[in-house]
């Protein structure tokens, strides 16, 4: 299947370990040197009306990507062991 960018972007993405609802993707990281995407980010909700800052962002590694669908991506990262990157982001693991 080939996908654009722009058609991941507000695709749902859901955990399958416990059917947990993460968000929509919001933006992607690429590899411009390999040309692959490495990761899928999912942006942080604003918290109380934006004026306590916004959640972390999400980042979902490209090899815990399960399924890509027409209007879900499925994947296996695991909540509950998330990993802060240098960049504040959160990064999933799997068990």
């Amino acid at each position: 299947m080939i996908c654009r960018i722009d058609d991941l972007k507000n695709k749902q993405v859901v955990c399958v370990r416990d059917g947990c609802v993460l968000g929509y993707i919001s933006d992607v990281e690429l590899d411009t040197e390999k040309g692959t995407l490495t990761s899928i980010v999912i942006f942080g909700g604003s918290r109380v009306f934006g004026l306590f800052g916004k959640e972390d962002d999400i980042v979902i590694p490209f090899d815990e990507i399960e399924v890509i669908g027409a209007e879900t991506v499925l994947v296996s990262a695991n909540v509950n062991t998330g990993l802060r990157d240098p960049r504040g982001k959160k990064r999933f693991t799997t068990l």
